[in-house]
């Protein structure tokens, strides 16, 4: 398996392969019948935003862009006002054409060592709740549901609310190097 690199995405030519990721797993979504993203559903000032407020990291494999994942260090839409005690993993997108097997939890890992790193003990995410693929991937990667918000809206768009399923893992209180 090719090794896989993780680096902070910068606002260049990068923004621009956000996006391609992006459209290309809405497309596979689509293609498998799973109703979640939607092709052109984030922009590229998206983007940019989540780098200004938070960390959007690059997997590479083998000279590539593999996938990547935004981080955020609140997420009140989804969790609502929570003390700083978690870091949010969001828009986990994998090439599914060039990434060696494995990416995606590659992905959730390094995410949940920069939670570690931050000192917060949780690493949360969501998921769209009439997915029920997407939470079992989660909970074979040591999530567990703790809840519903049926009531979460895109943060991009104001589009009309939907139901999401919230998930947590309790991070080791050791800092990972």
């Amino acid at each position: 398996m090719d090794t896989i690199t993780f680096r902070l995405a910068g606002d260049g030519a990068d923004v621009a392969v956000l996006v391609g990721l992006y459209d290309a797993a809405a497309r596979w979504m689509q293609a498998s019948g799973i109703a979640q993203w939607q092709p052109g559903g984030k922009s590229e000032e998206h983007f940019r935003l989540r780098m200004k407020e938070g960390e959007v990291w690059l997997a590479e494999a083998g000279g590539r862009t593999a996938g990547a994942y935004e981080l955020w260090w609140d997420d009140e839409p989804a969790w609502g006002p929570q003390p700083p005690v978690a870091g949010y993993v969001h828009r986990l997108m994998v090439d599914r054409e060039r990434a060696p097997a494995g990416t995606g939890r590659a992905i959730l890992a390094h995410a949940e060592r920069r939670i570690a790193e931050a000192d917060r003990e949780w690493a949360r995410l969501d998921c769209l709740a009439s997915n029920p693929r997407l939470r079992t991937y989660y909970e074979g990667a040591g999530y567990t549901v703790v809840g519903e918000q049926s009531g979460k809206q895109d943060e991009d768009n104001g589009g009309s609310p939907y139901a999401v399923t919230l998930l947590e893992k309790r991070l080791s209180r050791q800092r990972v190097s």
